[in-house]
C-alpha cells in the first residue's frame, strides 16, 4: 500500500517538475522565471525525500537537504541581482 502511494505522489511532482521547466524557459517575465526555480528547488526536495522513504535510505535526506540549502542561497542571490543589478555591495 505504502509503495503504491509513494510511486503515485512521485509521479505527481515528476508532472509538476515538468510544468516548472516549461514556466522557466517559457516565462513572460524574469520574477516568473525566478519563482519556476524556486518551486523547482522544492519539488526536487520533496523527490528526493520520498525516494529516501521508498528506498529506506538516508543518503537522499542529506542530499535534500543540500539542495535546500543551495536553493535559498540561489533564490536570494538572483532576487537581490534583480532589484539591484548587484549582488554584492
Amino acid at each position: 500500500m505504502l509503495e503504491t502511494i509513494l510511486s503515485l505522489a512521485i509521479g505527481m511532482i515528476v508532472v509538476a517538475l515538468f510544468l516548472n521547466v516549461y514556466r522557466l524557459i517559457a516565462g513572460p517575465s524574469m520574477p516568473d522565471r525566478i519563482l519556476a526555480l524556486d518551486t523547482l528547488y522544492i519539488n526536487s526536495i520533496a523527490i528526493l525525500i520520498l525516494l529516501g522513504i521508498y528506498l529506506e535510505s538516508t543518503l537522499y535526506f542529506e542530499a535534500a537537504l543540500l539542495i535546500a540549502v543551495m536553493g535559498f542561497v540561489g533564490t536570494v542571490a538572483l532576487s537581490k541581482y534583480l532589484l539591484r543589478g548587484d549582488i554584492i555591495e
